[in-house]
């Protein structure tokens, strides 16, 4: 295995545990061996390992994040009970990614509110939870109905914890020029349908009389009343309406049509 150092250890010989000892450790670390413990602790750090790999390209340092499941690691290993019927990894792997969550949620580069935050950690207690009991991820509706909360809701709390993404960052290359997020995010303004809608609406606007144009002009792009652009031209407010009802109407039917 490649040699690959987090937090100064090499974690090619990290070691592991063989069936049936990490129950006996359980035992003798509750009876106060401190030996058992600590040798409990380091045959899991794969464990933490492979758990950090779920959170890797958001931008956090691995030291950072091995850490922060060391500290999940721990509270597993206090609270876990060897007389339940349960594999330590699988109490453990939901309590290292609750750790880990709750330190990304709470350095998130974006604020948000207290409420917010305590709903997305409630979510995510009721994912793991729901996770482990059917061995697949439940989706927004199950959550939000575990939880009595509206799926809106869910989603919002969801969202509000998630690492900010660059529009520059890569989502697919294959073998050429690399496809960024901010591709697949559209613009309606730039829309081939709207695009269209504005040639159609620059060669109405040709076709009209420079007297419709200035009319428009003045309405429609310096805000003024009929009665203002009738003092403007030199013509009484009644011409204007009529002209510009006019104008309107041929640039409705060019444009329709």
């Amino acid at each position: 295995m490649q040699k690959v150092e987090i937090c100064g250890v090499n974690t090619a010989r990290l070691g592991t545990l063989k069936p049936g000892e990490t129950e006996q450790l359980l035992r003798r670390s509750k009876a106060g061996d401190r030996a058992a413990r600590q040798r409990l602790i380091e045959g899991n750090l794969r464990l933490v390992l492979s758990v950090i790999q779920r959170f890797a390209g958001r931008g956090e340092n691995p030291d950072d994040l091995f850490q922060v499941g060391c500290v999940g690691l721990l509270k597993a290993v206090n609270n876990f009970d060897p007389d339940q019927e349960v594999k330590f990894s699988t109490y453990g792997v939901p309590m290292i990614c609750g750790e880990i969550r709750r330190y990304l949620r709470d350095n998130s580069a974006l604020r948000v509110s207290r409420s917010l935050r305590d709903t997305a950690y409630r979510v995510l207690q009721c994912k793991e939870r729901l996770l482990a009991e059917q061995g697949r991820e439940p989706g927004l509706e199950e959550l939000a109905k575990a939880l009595e909360l509206p799926v809106s809701a869910v989603a919002e709390a969801m969202d509000a914890i998630s690492a900010p993404v660059s529009l520059y960052d890569p989502v697919h290359s294959d073998s050429g020029d690399p496809l960024l997020v901010m591709d697949q995010i559209s613009d309606p303004r730039c829309s081939d349908e709207r695009w269209l809608e504005e040639l159609a609406l620059k060669d109405a606007i040709a076709g009209l009389g420079e007297r419709e144009k200035r009319i428009l002009s003045l309405r429609y792009y310096d805000g003024k009343t009929q009665t203002e652009v009738a003092r403007s031209i030199g013509i009484s407010q009644a011409q204007v309406s009529r002209l510009e009802k006019g104008a309107l109407k041929r640039l409705r039917s060019a444009i329709v049509s």
